[in-house]
């Protein structure tokens, strides 16, 4: 579904500086700008496709933020909503927090979708505990 061209824009600008913030480490304030930015958008949320990619933001957002429970349900409206199912990234997202929560099961479930979409690639810029913990888990070749 597409969004009203003024409702997209607005959505965009408050993406964009949640985006800047989020660089400068301000995660307070970034997490505020993409919360705002979800709010743009019409309910159910996760019938549009710019919600998969704000619930992404908002819980890498919270995942810097260490708030690895609120982070986990942010991926997992993002999973839920337009090509969300089968992202490698988002799966990845879900597995780092499965881990981080103690959910070790799951987060071999969620790791290892990003894997089999991606490859090892898909850790390169992440914390290596988590590819560590999916070799334990998976035959890796």
């Amino acid at each position: 579904m597409t969004l009203l061209p003024d409702v997209q824009k607005d959505i965009d600008r408050h993406c964009s500086n949640g985006d800047l913030l989020l660089d400068e480490g301000q995660f307070d304030a970034a997490l505020a700008a993409y919360q705002a930015a979800m709010a743009l958008i019409p309910e159910p949320k996760e019938n549009w496709e710019a919600s998969t990619w704000i619930y992404t933001a908002i819980g890498d957002t919270l995942s810097y933020m260490c708030n690895f429970a609120e982070a986990l349900q942010a991926f997992q409206k993002a999973i839920a909503s337009p090509d969300g199912l089968g992202n490698p990234y988002i799966h990845l997202k879900l597995g780092e927090c499965q881990f981080e929560m103690g959910n070790f099961e799951k987060a071999a479930n969620e790791l290892t979708r990003a894997y089999m979409s991606e490859g090892p690639e898909i850790f390169e810029g992440e914390d290596q505990k988590y590819f560590e913990f999916l070799s334990t888990r998976i035959r890796m070749d």
